[in-house]
């Protein structure tokens, strides 16, 4: 019972965060209509333009929605509440939980914004496909949560939203959601380690069919383990401190 209480807190808060929403959403589909509205014809490997441009943006805001989880977190530390809710029956797993999931549930509101503009300005996929790409960009967003609580417990709250702001756009700009930054070469074989390469590679893999490469799987794996691992010794050392 206690849990869905702080549940339901927790999705009215982020709901009512205006400033998330913004970054979310709104930039994301801003630039999306300005950049692939009035631009058609082929990015990369038969992708048309507007596919791709709908996928990058969709990386983007995706990775800003679950990320600025860490925010909430890091405001809650401020103020104490996370040492109040430590002397609650809230069990830590359903504290977490809450995050991540409003985290997702503002994911999937920017994929369903931006699925409808992309489908009005001619990207067309059929049923399938449009789950496969949803399935791939919901595991590829996994690191990117788990990072979000670490920030939230590594960082005061008046540095976050710089860090959130910095992070996302330097994934999303060697990721390729603004464009391939490098297709060959050595670069390109790191750019194809971070997990918002395949976040943005999304779309091209529910057009063409086969799924996600074994490479894919392994640098999203790679990532949310490691970062669960910094997660948990962040989250532990600043409970120590307070």
């Amino acid at each position: 019972m206690i849990e869905m209480t702080y549940l339901r807190y927790e999705v009215l808060r982020t709901w009512r965060n205006r400033r998330f929403l913004l970054f979310s959403l709104a930039f994301p589909l801003v630039l999306f209509l300005a950049v692939a509205g009035p631009h058609k014809g082929v990015i990369e490997d038969g992708v048309s333009l507007p596919l791709y441009w709908m996928t990058g943006m969709i990386a983007w805001g995706s990775m800003v929605a679950v990320i600025s989880s860490g925010a909430r977190i890091a405001a809650e530390r401020a103020v104490g509440w996370t040492r109040q809710l430590r002397v609650t029956p809230l069990p830590t797993w359903s504290y977490f939980s809450a995050k991540i999931f409003c985290g997702y549930m503002m994911a999937l509101l920017s994929m369903i914004v931006l699925f409808a503009a992309g489908s009005l300005i001619g990207v067309r996929l059929d049923v399938t496909q449009w789950l496969v790409m949803i399935g791939l960009l919901l595991v590829g967003l996994v690191p990117f949560a788990v990072m979000g609580i670490m920030f939230g417990h590594l960082l005061k709250l008046d540095s976050l939203g710089p860090a959130i702001g910095g992070v996302t756009s330097l994934f999303a700009l060697l990721g390729g959601a603004y464009g391939p930054l490098v297709t060959s070469g050595f670069l390109f074989d790191v750019v194809k380690c971070l997990p918002s390469y395949w976040l943005v590679q999304a779309g091209k893999t529910a057009l063409v069919g086969g799924g996600w490469p074994l490479e894919a799987w392994v640098v999203v794996a790679a990532w949310s383990l490691v970062l669960s691992v910094l997660a948990v010794r962040v989250y532990q050392r600043d409970t120590k401190r307070i």
